[in-house]
């Protein structure tokens, strides 16, 4: 019988895990099952036989706590980069209208409505119920690729596609304060000075210098891109006609992903939410020659990272539930996940978008499919490692049951739902379905040549 290391194992898994995902990711596309459901599946399955690989459970080892935590931080970066840079859409109050009701309605009901179940359903200390609401607070970028918008350049436009990855994108960051309330919650008895001072500097600055710092840095980015090697891009689209394929090159996306850590890092730096400032950092730089196809290439290089990382970490979460993650689940934590995705996300997501324009099949289906993933896993795990949370094994398992159900839910339902809403034209806004108000003056421009459908 052959005597096989485990990392040996774990490599090849990984490698045939890169190799399917391409085809395996396209053949999905449009039935009803999903990468995330398949690869989960497969991670199960290799940590379930008695190969010797090694158990993964953050609840026993602090070790995997933290890997888990630096993992989870990083494709979640990487994923918000890629959905700042796809949205074509410039930024103004009217074009971004439909998104600010998701985040100061939909995610408030739904922290507090996750939160009161925790701490009625499961008897959790209040730090604890408020960590479990913060950490299924927001929407997952990483998991939601099937419903955000397509690559940078396609000009279609998609009011649901567009708000669920604007919301992602900005949700990441906003969950923040919540976890920090929770963390600074444990141990404490009463409300006092320390509320005051978490709204101030964990609300207040930490958003604050997030959104500025993202914005100075893509600003700068793009300047760096658009000014210091003008004469190079000009060239490389001189070239290409807009059916002609694009001639990828490393640099653009090194460029744009160290510019985008830098806007993490600098974030953190001064205190202020790192995730938020990924994702205003993409979006600005994306604003600068929003036409050119400088975006594409970066966007494509990013996706190409995003993809790497999800496989490792879909066979990570399999490689969790295996290795004994929802031990501590009971009956009340499956009822707050299945509440969560059937119950509390569509009514505060349909209360959010009560007086939005978007035809009603449209409107439900922003409420319905509020995917969670990664970020759940990383809230939990850097709260685990900043604060000594009681109940912490209950808290993993009804987290990593809400992330099952929902890449299971979802990833069965999202196909058909788009593609229902679609064929009943209720993914725009109402009188909107051919006009160019969310087009920069170059895109228009473009369009009125006849070289863009919106």
């Amino acid at each position: 019988m052959l005597d096989l290391d485990p990392r040996i194992i774990i490599l090849a898994l990984f490698g045939l895990g890169l190799i399917l995902s391409v085809g395996l990711e396209r053949w999905l596309s449009d039935r009803y099952l999903s990468l995330p459901i398949i690869y989960v599946g497969l991670g199960y399955a290799a940590f379930a036989l008695p190969l010797g690989l090694p158990s993964i459970d953050p609840t026993a080892d602090a070790f995997d706590a933290i890997t888990l935590e630096y993992v989870t931080e990083f494709i979640v970066i990487a994923s918000l980069a890629g959905a700042g840079i796809a949205i074509d859409r410039p930024v103004t109050w009217q074009n971004w209208r439909q998104i600010w009701p998701l985040l100061a309605i939909a995610m408030p009901i739904t922290i507090v409505g996750v939160a009161m179940l925790g701490w009625w359903g499961l008897g959790l200390a209040p730090a604890s119920a408020i960590l479990l609401g913060a950490c299924l607070a927001p929407t997952d970028p990483v998991l939601a690729r099937s419903v955000q918008v397509g690559p940078p350049g396609e000009n279609q436009r998609h009011d649901v596609r567009f708000s669920l990855t604007v919301e992602a994108g900005l949700n990441d960051g906003l969950a923040f304060p919540f976890t920090y309330l929770a963390i600074a919650a444990v141990g404490m008895t009463a409300l006092g000075g320390w509320t005051l001072e978490w709204f101030a500097l964990d609300v207040g600055w930490r958003i604050f210098a997030g959104i500025a710092v993202g914005y100075a840095v893509g600003r700068a980015g793009a300047w760096y891109v658009f000014e210091r090697d003008i004469d190079n891009i000009a060239e490389t689209e001189a070239e290409e006609d807009d059916d002609a394929p694009l001639k990828y090159s490393t640099s653009e996306g090194l460029i744009v992903l160290g510019t985008l850590l830098t806007a993490y890092g600098l974030a953190e730096i001064v205190e202020g939410y790192g995730f938020l400032a990924v994702f205003v950092g993409a979006v600005t730089a994306r604003q600068r020659e929003n036409a050119s196809r400088y975006h594409k290439i970066s966007h494509h290089f990013i996706d190409q990272i995003e993809k790497i990382v999800l496989v490792g970490v879909l066979f990570a979460f399999g490689g969790m539930l295996a290795s004994g993650v929802l031990s501590a689940l009971t009956w009340p934590g499956v009822l707050i996940g299945l509440a969560l995705i059937f119950v509390i996300r569509p009514i505060g997501g349909l209360i959010s978008e009560a007086f939005c324009d978007l035809p009603l099949p449209g409107r439900v289906a922003i409420a319905f499919l509020g995917i969670r993933g990664m970020g759940s896993i990383y809230y939990l795990a850097y709260g685990q490692n900043n604060a000594d949370f009681a109940q912490i094994d209950v808290l993993w398992a009804v987290v990593s049951f809400t992330i099952l159900a929902s890449i299971v839910i979802h990833g069965v339902s999202s196909a058909g739902l788009m593609r229902w809403i679609e064929i009943r034209k209720a993914h725009v806004h109402r009188g909107q379905e051919h006009t160019m108000d969310c087009l920069t003056p170059d895109q228009k421009r473009i369009a009125v040549e006849g070289r863009v459908d919106q």
